[in-house]
């Protein structure tokens, strides 16, 4: 399922800033983002834009450029929207009025106009150590690696409040899929499998932590998902040397259901595979945003002077969501909350 980049949402709040006469504070959904004063009321409609758009070239949305202008790897050109602070209000996202639309349309709350409006989402530049030769897509019998963010799943939260949850911390470097399947081992990216090589990081980091061995001696086919992280990834913030990655799912294949959180660590823990920093495994899950939004504000445990990208909220035991307009992989109730201080030092 594609990501809902821009929607028609409904304005909840709208606040001054302080010391500004010509912006103030509009809330949509759970973002809070700064907008023209008198542009918006609330219970207005509006065409929200998320962090991380990539806005077309087009006249409505030149004024961007100054500042949102990039170029992508492919040759896209347009206006990445990022996280902002502009007179102390974080800004996340972006919000315009109805007339950027085509006319004689129906508006609907929640209508998806990400691809109406040509928008894209914006992806970071794959290193080069990540890059190999194809030996074709993400492999189809494993969910992607993507989280839902926390301030468009205000109903998720609220049905439920009160369940029992661990939560980690959400490492910036770039997902790995390892697999064993109907005897086969493989080795994935973010989008792609590839063959082995020297050159390629996935495929190092794999052997170093020996998966193959591992996950061979649990006679079944799985899949093993992390973070990889260290030098030429992401600008390596954790300042490591080399690389290495970070377990945060084990998938049964032939169930096609991931392990729970008490196997999770098990296995992990008895194969000697590193897990993602575990912070609680007793959290009760409220369905308040502001509050999980400053839980993700810390620093990292692996390295104590940056900022942790944010953190990953996950029941012990695996909760169905059944159909839902958002996109929970392998249908688990799972997501997101990311840390603002991090994306106002994120880089292109």
């Amino acid at each position: 399922m594609a990501r809902k980049l821009a929607t028609i949402q409904r304005v909840v709040r709208l606040e001054p800033i302080v010391d500004a006469d010509a912006i103030e504070m509009l809330q949509v959904l759970g973002w809070e983002l700064v907008s023209k004063k008198g542009e918006f009321m609330p219970g207005q409609f509006c065409v929200y834009c998320e962090i991380d758009s990539m806005l077309p070239i087009c006249p409505e949305f030149e004024f961007l450029r100054k500042s949102c202008y990039r170029k992508l790897a492919d040759g896209f050109e347009g206006f990445r929207i990022k996280t902002a602070r502009l007179r102390g209000q974080l800004s996340q996202g972006i919000a315009f009025p109805l007339s950027i639309l085509p006319e004689n349309i129906s508006i609907e709350e929640g209508m998806d106009v990400t691809e109406l409006l040509g928008i894209v989402k914006y992806e970071p530049p794959i290193p080069a150590c990540l890059e190999g030769v194809q030996k074709g897509g993400f492999p189809a019998f494993v969910p992607a690696t993507d989280e839902t963010r926390i301030q468009v799943l205000q109903p998720v939260l609220t049905q439920f409040k009160g369940t029992v949850c661990y939560y980690t911390e959400k490492l910036d470097g770039s997902s790995m899929t390892s697999f064993v399947r109907d005897l086969e081992f493989g080795v994935a990216g973010r989008g792609l499998e590839f063959f082995e090589s020297e050159s390629n990081s996935l495929w190092r980091v794999a052997r170093q932590l020996k998966l193959e061995e591992k996950l061979r001696s649990l006679n079944m086919n799985i899949a093993y998902q992390a973070e990889i992280i260290g030098e030429g990834i992401q600008g390596n913030k954790y300042k490591l040397k080399g690389q290495t990655a970070y377990c945060f799912n084990l998938f049964n294949v032939d169930k096609y259901e991931y392990f729970a959180y008490k196997d999770l660590v098990e296995i992990t823990t008895s194969l000697d595979i590193p897990m993602v920093p575990i912070l609680s495994d007793n959290f009760v899950l409220v369905d308040d945003i502001p509050t999980l939004v400053t839980m993700a504000k810390r620093k990292s445990m692996l390295n104590p002077l940056v900022d942790a990208e944010g953190i990953v909220i996950r029941p012990l035991e695996i909760v169905k969501v059944g159909r839902s307009e958002f996109d929970f992989a392998g249908n688990r109730l799972s997501f997101k909350s990311i840390n603002p201080l991090f994306l106002l030092n994120e880089r292109d």
